[in-house]
């Protein structure tokens, strides 16, 4: 069943890739490509020296590389969601397949995307230092990796404290827990602000929606998708 399971998650990340795609594509896109002008703009040019010759065209960038990337990313992410909906289900509620992967799709958004995001949001071309580069990627990835332990630890510390009629108040301090160990986190982490004085706030903002919402629909389609391939794999396998 595993493995029914595994390439179906996969195929439901290369879905949800495809359409986050034509939403980043309408939404996205066109804030980059408003960002990069403003660099452009402000860029200093040294009378004699080349200006440097551009790896990897901008429609290349929004076109074949976006969609690639996004497939991989995609396929990567549901196969990996699709082995957690595979060891949870049954075991960590009891609620049907199709809810179950919409519940476990909205928790792995929140996580993974919302809460680094509170810390680190998303900024576009020419915000950032490129000689910061290492330490933003690196900030970045472990803030993802202290949202998910602190989201281990506080489902440990809610079955813990789990008791027949006190499932709320269990909940409720796993909540706690894990508000507080990201909360100390994000404090010791380095704070990084490197947006320019000048540079158009409204662009910004709606760059971060776009991302925010590239990576909602890419969730929400893997939730939807293989909460519907799951309940029919399952349902065969409870009628063999």
């Amino acid at each position: 069943m595993t493995r029914n399971l595994l390439w179906r998650g996969m195929l439901a990340g290369i879905l949800g890739a495809l359409l986050a795609t034509l939403f980043a594509r309408g939404f996205a896109e066109p804030q980059i490509d408003r960002a990069i002008g403003y660099e452009e703009s402000h860029a200093t040019h040294h009378p004699g020296m080349p200006e440097e010759e551009e790896l990897v065209s901008r429609d290349t960038q929004k076109g074949a590389g976006l969609i690639t990337a996004l497939a991989l990313y995609g396929a990567a992410v549901g196969g990996v969601f699709s082995l957690v909906f595979a060891y949870g289900y049954g075991r960590m509620s009891h609620l049907g397949p199709r809810s179950f992967a919409l519940v476990l799709a909205a928790l792995t958004f929140l996580l993974v995307v919302i809460v680094p995001a509170l810390k680190y949001p998303q900024t576009p071309p020419a915000v950032g230092k490129h000689e910061t580069v290492a330490l933003r990627t690196a900030a970045y990835f472990a803030m993802i990796a202290l949202s998910l332990g602190a989201a281990v630890i506080a489902a440990r510390v809610r079955s813990a404290m789990a008791r027949p009629g006190r499932g709320f108040d269990a909940t409720l301090l796993a909540v706690v827990v894990y508000v507080g160990v990201v909360g100390v986190g994000q404090f010791l982490l380095p704070v990084i602000d490197e947006v320019p004085g000048d540079f158009p706030a409204v662009l910004l903002w709606n760059f971060r929606v776009a991302s925010m919402g590239t990576q909602l629909v890419l969730w929400a389609t893997i939730g939807l998708a293989f909460g519907l391939w799951a309940e029919r794999v399952l349902q065969r396998q409870r009628n063999a």
